[in-house]
Order: C-alpha cells, then structure tokens, then sequence
C-alpha cells in the first residue's frame, strides 16, 4: 500500500520545523535517551538524528564528535524512507553504504541499528540510531527496545513544543523565545544578519485584575495575544515573557523598521475594547533594541530592549522608546 507520507518531504520537512528544535542546544531528556540505549544495546555510538533538508544534525549523540553531517552521507536519511528499523549488520557488504565515508573513515560504521522518529501526523522527521565500528547482529529484542525509545523521544518533543506555547494567548513561551533569540544571535555573528526586537508591558494591568476580577484579566490577554498573531509576519516570533510582559523577534529587521512596527503594535493594542461592564480599553509600553557591536548576544539585546521599555514607562507609557547610551 502507498505510503503517501513516507515521499511527502515538503510536509516532513514542516513536520520537523514545527518542533523548532534544530541548532538548539542539548537537553537532559535527549541525552538520557542516548546514554541509555549505549548502555542497553551495548554500543559504542548512539544518537537522535534529525533528517533536514541538506543534512543531519543531532539533538543528542554519544561516542560522536560531530554535531551534524551532510544529508548524503547519513544513515538515518535512508532510515525515513520506511515506518520499520532499518538494520545493516555489515556497512561493508551493504553496496548503498560500502564507500561511504563515515564508513571508511572516522567514526568506521561498521553496523547501524535506527528506528524512524514518526509524528503524530505520521512524518518521520530523523531516526534514533545506534552505530556500533563491528559487525554485528541486532536480536529483535534489541530492535523493539530502540522502537520504544524511540517513541520516548517523540512523546519529549512533543511535550517541548506544548511547553513552547502559552496556552492562554497562543504567543511562544519565555523559553522558546529566549531560544529564537539565541539563534538570531547565532545568525548575527556568523552572518551579520541584522535582527530587532521589541518588549511591551501592558499599562496599569494590575488594576485591571484587582478592579475587574482575573477571569477579566485573562481576557484582556487573550486579546492582546489575537491582535499581535494578527499582526506578526511568519518570519517573526512573538512571545510571552511573563505575566503581561510580551515580546516580538524580527529576523531581517533594522532598528527604523522595528520601531515603526512597534508603533503599529502599540496603536493596534490602544483600538482594544474587551466586552465587560464597563468595557475594558488598555495601552502598551514598548522598548525596541537590534543586535550590534554593543548588543552582539541574546541576553545583551533583550536587556537593551529591557531599558527602552524603562524609558516609555518613566516617559508617561503607551510609547516606544530606545536606550541610548
């Protein structure tokens, strides 16, 4: 039967990206995963490979000193193509991985045991892998035991991307954004690629929670969280950093232009009327900041952005504002 899915790479390739994990940094769960299936399987090599576009990168890996290979080097790309392990007891008798470079250099595969990273949706985005540098025979207790990790591996990423939304307005969580932010830094220094972003805090939302009850309160967020889906471009990340504090990422961004997306932001959020008795109107205070020479990292920028929001705050609120030093 046709496996519409299995040939699908523009759906597979979004499957992945979804999860927004790649070039993230390690995490226990991963690494856990990875140490166990060395020590169960008895092998020397392990990793959660994620299958991009042009290559393979991996989440977590043991007995490796790479963190990613090119695409047309790896296992795992041919792993994906099925929803069953695929097996290889001796790469130099397989005719598909006989000349392969890793194979005859560093690290010597010899024997690949990998069980395909399948999404809910049914898109296998990348493969657990144990590598072992001689041959050997994987019992089929072994190959279920991979399956099952697996699977543990799936559940994780999709517990990381539940913890990357905020259920309430629908923004991405201080942790995910902080991350975006972190790969926008990435960007910046490698590439020079310019990117902005600005903080908001909502004016005297304290008073609409004690005046009006906290179920109020929660509407008015989640409005706030409507207003600024509409108005984010795909490109950008919007998220919630804390109570009524929200944040925008703008990739390809310069200081001119995010200050008068913040201003479309701040007149945008000022048109609010949440139905209540009486109607609740609010206004936003805005601090913008870009990656330079003076704010080259993640958290210098969002402390940048931090102090212009301090200015709008002392300057009467419902305005944007930048540090200048």
């Amino acid at each position: 039967m046709f496996d519409f899915k299995l040939q699908d790479e523009f759906g597979r390739l979004a499957a992945l990206r979804r999860y927004e994990v790649l070039d993230t940094p390690p995490d226990a769960p991963f690494e856990k995963i990875t140490a166990l299936v060395k020590t169960v399987l008895n092998v020397p090599m392990c990793a959660v490979s994620l299958v991009d576009k042009d290559r393979q990168w991996f989440k977590s890996c043991v007995g490796l000193d790479v963190r990613e290979t090119s695409r047309n080097v790896s296992f795992c790309a041919h792993t994906i193509g099925s929803r069953s392990p695929m097996v290889i007891e001796d790469a130099w008798l397989d005719a598909r991985f006989a000349g392969n470079p890793l194979v005859r250099g560093e690290p010597f595969i010899r024997s690949y045991l990998g069980a395909p990273l399948e999404t809910p949706d049914g898109y296998n985005i990348g493969a657990l892998c144990a590598l072992d540098t001689k041959p050997r025979i994987f019992a089929e207790s072994h190959i279920n035991i991979l399956k099952s990790f697996a699977s543990l591996v799936v559940d994780e990423l999709e517990l990381q991307s539940l913890a990357r939304t905020d259920q309430l307005t629908g923004a991405a969580s201080r942790r995910a954004f902080v991350d975006d932010v972190q790969r926008a830094a990435t960007r910046f220094a490698r590439h020079g690629l310019a990117s902005a972003l600005f903080i908001f805090d909502l004016d005297h939302f304290k008073r609409v929670n004690d005046t009006y009850g906290h179920i109020a309160g929660d509407q008015v967020l989640r409005a706030v969280g409507q207003c600024c889906a509409e108005l984010t471009r795909s490109t950008d990340t919007f998220g919630r950093l804390g109570g009524e504090e929200f944040a925008v990422l703008q990739p390809d961004t310069d200081l001119e232009g995010a200050l008068q997306t913040a201003n479309r932001f701040r007149e945008a959020l000022a048109e609010i009327v949440v139905q209540h008795d009486p109607p609740i109107g609010i206004t936003a205070s805005f601090g913008v900041a870009t990656f330079s020479g003076l704010c080259p990292t993640g958290e210098a920028v969002i402390a940048e952005a931090d102090r212009g929001l301090y200015l709008a705050k002392q300057g009467g609120r419902n305005r944007c504002c930048v540090w200048t030093r």
